[in-house]
């Protein structure tokens, strides 16, 4: 099943850019996924567990980074994939 995340990425200090784009980039390198970003939001797409994968990896290093952040995260319920009818 296919799945699309809207999330935004506040970190809670003065210097918000670098761990945004960080994510952003981090996001990047996972293979399978499509990520858009615009200027208030990154969309993630992908097959659901890949996505969730990356979702677990990249906010769990976010906030291991010594730094207060929120996630704000919407999910679009997925299509079926090709070879699941």
């Amino acid at each position: 099943m296919r799945t699309a995340v809207e999330i935004s990425l506040y970190p809670l200090d003065a210097d918000y850019v670098p761990p945004i784009k960080d994510f952003i980039d981090r996001l990047n390198v996972h293979a399978g996924l499509t990520v858009v970003t615009n200027a208030m939001s990154t969309q993630v797409a992908g097959e659901h567990r890949l996505v969730f994968a990356a979702l677990e990896e990249e906010t769990r290093r976010t906030f291991e980074a010594d730094r207060r952040a929120v996630f704000v995260i919407k999910v679009l319920g997925g299509q079926p994939t090709s070879n699941e009818t």
